[in-house]
C-alpha cells in the first residue's frame, strides 16, 4: 500500500532585491526587482507503507521544504501530493492525527515547563483517549528511559534528554507517518545511537512510514535501505543506499596511531594523506584496498591503534554533485 505519493511537486519563492542605502530604498518603491527561488522543482516519488527512507542533500537542497509540504505546513506551487490518501495542505483533522513532524532544530517542548505538561497539551490537541495516552506514555517513557526527567523543567535537561522528549511528544498519538528532520543534530555519539535504536523499534513495532533527513552517514546507514537524494530542488537519485556508497563513496578513512613517528612521505605510499601528525595520520583508502592496506601497515610499522570509518554524507553527496570525483588525490593501491 502506498503511503506517500508525490507527482511533479514544485515549490517556488519570490525573493525581492533592493540596492543598498536610501537611494536604493526609494528606487524599490518605483521598480521592485525580484526573482524566483526554486526550492523544490518538479520532483516525483512514492513511498510504501512501513518504509524507512533517507532523504539526503546539501543545505538548501529542498529537503525541509519538501517535508513541510508533505506535512501541510506549506502550500506547493504545483504538483500533486497524497499522504495516507489525504492532501496535506487541506489540513483535515483526520490527517493531522496520523502524522508527526520532528525537527531537530525546532522545539515543541515548552522551555519553562516540565515535558509532562507538553505531553498533556498534545493529548488534548490530538484528542488521545485517556487509556491510550497512558499506555503509550508509559511505553515510550520506558523505551526512551525518561522516567527521571519528564517532571523536570525542560530548560534544565540536557540536549539529548530534550530531543528524546521531542520524540515522545510527537509520537503520543501513534502517527502512521513520521517525518524526521535532522533528529540527531548536536547530539553525542551515544545519544545518536539511542535515537536510531528508538526510530528503528518504532518503525518495526507500529509499521510506521518514516522519512529521515540527516547529515550523519551513520543515521542513514543504520536505518535506511533506500535513499532519495535532492540537489537544488531536483531529485537526482532514488535507490538503495548500497548503490550510493558503492558508486559515489568508493573509499574509507583510516586513522592510524603509531608507537613512534613515521614520515608523511612513507605513509603516502599507502593512500592519500588527509591529515598528518608524526604519530597519528588519517589516510583516504580505496574501499576495495582497505583490508590489504590495513594488513600491510600492521606488518610494516608498530601500530598502537587503527580506526576505519565511512565518509560523512556531506562528502558523499558532494562527490555526487561534482561528478563523482574524489575530493583528495587519487589513492595509490
Amino acid at each position: 500500500m502506498t503511503a506517500i505519493s508525490v507527482k511533479n511537486l514544485s515549490k517556488y519563492y519570490e525573493v525581492h532585491q533592493k540596492e543598498p542605502g536610501l537611494v536604493g530604498s526609494l528606487k524599490s518603491f518605483v521598480l521592485r526587482k525580484s526573482y524566483d527561488v526554486k526550492a523544490v522543482d518538479d520532483i516525483s516519488f512514492t513511498i510504501e507503507s512501513g518504509e524507512l527512507v533517507g532523504f539526503l542533500g546539501p543545505n538548501g537542497a529542498g529537503k525541509t521544504t519538501t517535508l513541510k509540504v508533505l506535512s501541510g505546513l506549506l502550500y506547493p506551487t504545483g504538483g500533486e501530493v497524497s499522504v495516507l490518501g489525504y492532501t496535506p495542505w487541506q489540513r483535515q483533522a483526520e490527517f493531522q492525527r496520523q502524522f508527526a513532524l520532528v525537527m531537530g532544530q525546532k522545539s515543541q517542548v515548552w522551555w519553562d515547563l516540565p515535558p509532562m505538561e507538553t505531553f498533556l497539551i498534545n493529548k488534548e490537541i490530538y484528542e488521545v483517549p485517556d487509556a491510550q495516552f497512558r499506555d503509550t506514555l508509559d511505553e515510550l517513557v520506558q523505551i526512551l528511559e525518561l522516567e527521571k526527567v519528564i517532571n523536570v523543567q525542560a530548560r534544565k535537561l540536557s540536549l539529548g534528554e530534550r530531543m528524546k522528549c521531542e520524540l515522545l511528544a510527537a509520537l503520543l498519538h501513534r502517527p502512521q507517518v513520521l517525518f524526521l528532520d535532522e533528529p540527531t543534530i548536536g547530539l553525542d555519539v551515544v545519544m545518536q545511537q539511542n535515537i536510531r535504536n528508538f526510530v528503528r523499534e518504532y518503525n518495526a513495532r507500529y509499521g510506521a512510514t518514516v522519512i529521515l533527513t540527516s547529515h550523519y552517514m551513520r543515521d542513514v546507514e543504520a536505518l535506511c535501505d533506500r535513499v532519495l537524494i535532492i540537489d537544488h530542488g531536483h531529485l537526482v537519485f532514488d535507490g538503495d543506499l548500497d548503490t550510493v556508497v558503492r558508486r559515489y563513496a568508493d573509499y574509507k578513512f583510516m586513522t592510524v596511531t603509531f608507537e613512534s613517528p613515521v614520515a608523511e612521505s612513507d605513509l603516502a605510499t599507502y593512500g592519500a594523506v588527509v591529515a598528518y601528525r608524526p604519530r597519528t595520520t588519517t589516510l583516504r583508502i580505496a574501499r576495495n584496498a582497505v583490508p590489504q592496506v590495513s594488513a600491510q601497515l600492521l606488518q610494516d610499522y608498530p601500530v598502537l591503534d587503527l580506526n576505519i570509518v565511512e565518509p560523512e554524507v556531506d562528502d558523499v553527496v558532494r562527490q555526487l554533485f561534482s561528478g563523482g570525483k574524489p575530493a583528495y588525490a587519487e589513492v595509490v593501491s
